[in-house]
């Protein structure tokens, strides 16, 4: 009962993480201008993620441009972008692992190999997590290094955006789970556990050498011996 509380518990962080990672991928608020300097009192916030890049009126107009050439965007960016995507496909193929290898489901009952499968789903989350961890760090170390830098214009400086520190939380959410579910199969590897208790499997008794079982030529009947009949 306990590993099963601890798969689903797994499972269920790992589901949350692939949730906030999604969204942290669709949204646009991985850089925000940073209100600094000459910069402070302005009218404009600029916000870019990474598939659009939106502008917030102090007027309450909200306007976004998506970024429609893909070879015009720099290396980094693109790679983030593929990084994120891949980090959900492969949460979502994780997901439908655990769901078959969890004991707490009916698919593939009593199969050796759903302890196994239980686990490659959860080797899954680990890695998507990590993928997810990799972009938005470097994206994070970039918005820090740029915004001590003094060469840099007050107005070409950002901040760090609300869906990077969505993909932190994201990040430590599907490895955490992963690894509750690795942890959890490491001990169901064997479906179906000897039996212990005694009277499941009769008991062999070896008979010493010499004795032999009674036969009728041998034993004895109401009292009186077959040899006094012959």
């Amino acid at each position: 009962m306990a590993s099963w509380a601890l798969e689903l518990l797994g499972f269920s962080l790992s589901l949350l993480g692939l949730i906030g990672t999604l969204i942290a991928t669709i949204l646009p608020h991985w850089w925000r201008s940073a209100h600094v300097g000459a910069n402070i009192i302005t009218a404009v916030a600029h916000v870019k993620g990474l598939w659009m890049e939106c502008v917030w009126h102090s007027t309450g107009v909200y306007q976004c441009q998506v970024h429609r050439s893909q070879l015009a965007l720099p290396a980094d960016l693109r790679a983030a972008r593929a990084m994120m995507v891949i980090s959900c496909l492969l949460a979502v193929l994780a997901a439908a692992a655990a769901v078959v290898g969890m004991r707490c489901t009916r698919c593939a009952e009593g199969s050796p190999a759903k302890a196994s499968v239980a686990g490659s789903g959860g080797i899954g989350f680990v890695a998507a997590g990590l993928l997810c961890l990799v972009p938005v760090a470097w994206s994070t170390s970039d918005i820090v290094t740029d915004f001590y830098d003094p060469t840099l214009p007050a107005g070409m400086k950002y901040e760090i955006g609300q869906a990077l520190y969505l993909g932190f939380l994201s990040s430590a959410l599907s490895m955490l789970g992963g690894a509750l579910l690795c942890t959890s199969c490491l001990g169901s590897g064997m479906p179906f556990p000897p039996h212990s208790r005694a009277g499941v499997f009769p008991s062999s008794r070896s008979v010493p050498k010499g004795d032999h079982a009674p036969s009728l030529t041998s034993a004895s009947h109401s009292g009186y011996r077959l040899n006094d009949y012959v």
